[in-house]
């Protein structure tokens, strides 16, 4: 039983940036890819062993290299972008990017044959079937694994305004949901999902880890999908919480937030700071605030006597953390915002077309 080890936790402020694409065909639909992409030709370099697929094959996912510096991120994000583009070109392929693809219809679309994913649909079901989704996962490496597991706890209560940020699907299937992050919802209807309760210590998640692989309710530790998470085998705290992006200075913004945010709880961590209570009720309904509403989200405080606005938000954690993407981010229309102007201006033709990755 692979179950990663404290030793992984070595590197403090490395970054990795995971993100998951659709391939699709000339006019924008998603057509069935990964036999071309994956298992028919070798990827060019900067993909070899960073390329991989998701459960359907018009799902793809690129990994960056380690990110030694955050400096470095834009220039290793746009070099993994730049050859996935490439390489299905060569094929005949386009890349879109959402959380949701908006026409997508999961009743239509081939699964994956790959054991692991045939075992996912075979044990969860329908809410596996119907999985669409894909997401922006990042990767900030803590040189202690206690460290790692405090941090995490004390992430949850910004993983809404992170998924608020990033609300990027409102169609799904065809239609228009109500929802700025659509994904966010079908996702957490799979098992293991969703922002997880906090744990004691590194050993406590070391435990459950080992709990759920020995009680058969996963097959290994990568299929505990919380939107936060200690990385045991990368040494990593992983937020898995954001839609995926087009644009990749969403990404940047996002990527420079998770990693300021990490490296100051890692600080907090180091001065003794007592971990803060949080109701498990409160965080689920500020990430149903974050679904629902994207950028115009309220939220609960911490305290859970008062709300505070996403824009209110963003101007303190811009200036308590340094940092001005995030700023950025919010001041332009959210993604969810924009597919619904084009979508209503324009149709579903433009709406497919807005969402394709450039050459």
């Amino acid at each position: 039983m692979d179950l990663g080890s404290r030793d992984a936790f070595a590197r403090m402020g490395t970054l990795g940036i995971e993100e998951e694409f659709y391939v699709v065909d000339e006019t924008g639909q998603p057509t069935a890819g990964i036999d071309d992409l994956i298992y028919g030709s070798e990827p060019p370099e900067p993909l070899v062993d960073r390329l991989d697929h998701e459960l359907f094959q018009f799902t793809i996912e690129t990994q960056t290299p380690l990110i030694e510096r955050p400096a470095d991120a834009a220039a290793e994000l746009g070099r993994v972008r730049e050859a996935l583009v490439d390489h299905a070109t060569d094929h005949g392929y386009q890349v879109a990017a959402a959380g949701l693809h908006p026409t997508a219809k999961w009743r239509e679309l081939d699964h994956a044959t790959k054991p692991r994913y045939r075992a996912q649909l075979d044990r969860i079901q329908y809410p596996q079937h119907r999985n669409t989704t894909a997401g922006l996962h990042v990767h900030v490496g803590v040189d202690d694994a206690d460290k790692a597991t405090w941090v995490a706890n004390r992430l949850r209560w910004y993983l809404p305004v992170i998924l608020a940020l990033s609300a990027n699907s409102p169609f799904w299937n065809g239609f228009d949901t109500g929802l700025a992050s659509a994904r966010a919802k079908i996702f957490e209807n799979l098992p293991n999902t969703g922002i997880p309760t906090s744990f004691e210590d590194f050993d406590a998640y070391q435990r459950f880890e080992r709990r759920m692989v020995e009680t058969g309710s996963i097959n290994d530790r990568g299929e505990l999908w919380y939107d936060v998470r200690p990385h045991t085998g990368h040494g990593t705290v992983e937020v898995r919480t954001p839609d995926a992006q087009r644009d990749p200075e969403r990404v940047l913004a996002i990527v420079e937030y998770v990693h300021a945010l990490v490296m100051d709880l890692a600080e907090r961590y180091e001065d003794g700071e007592s971990p803060s209570r949080l109701r498990r009720e409160f965080l689920d309904e500020n990430k149903w605030r974050a679904m629902r509403y994207g950028h115009d989200a309220e939220f609960v405080t911490r305290s859970g006597e008062d709300t505070v606005s996403l824009a209110t938000v963003v101007d303190r954690e811009c200036d308590r953390l340094g940092i001005d993407g995030l700023r950025d981010l919010f001041e332009a229309p959210s993604g969810a915002e924009s597919q619904r102007t084009l979508h209503e201006s324009a149709g579903s033709e433009a709406l497919r077309e807005s969402l394709l990755l450039s050459q």
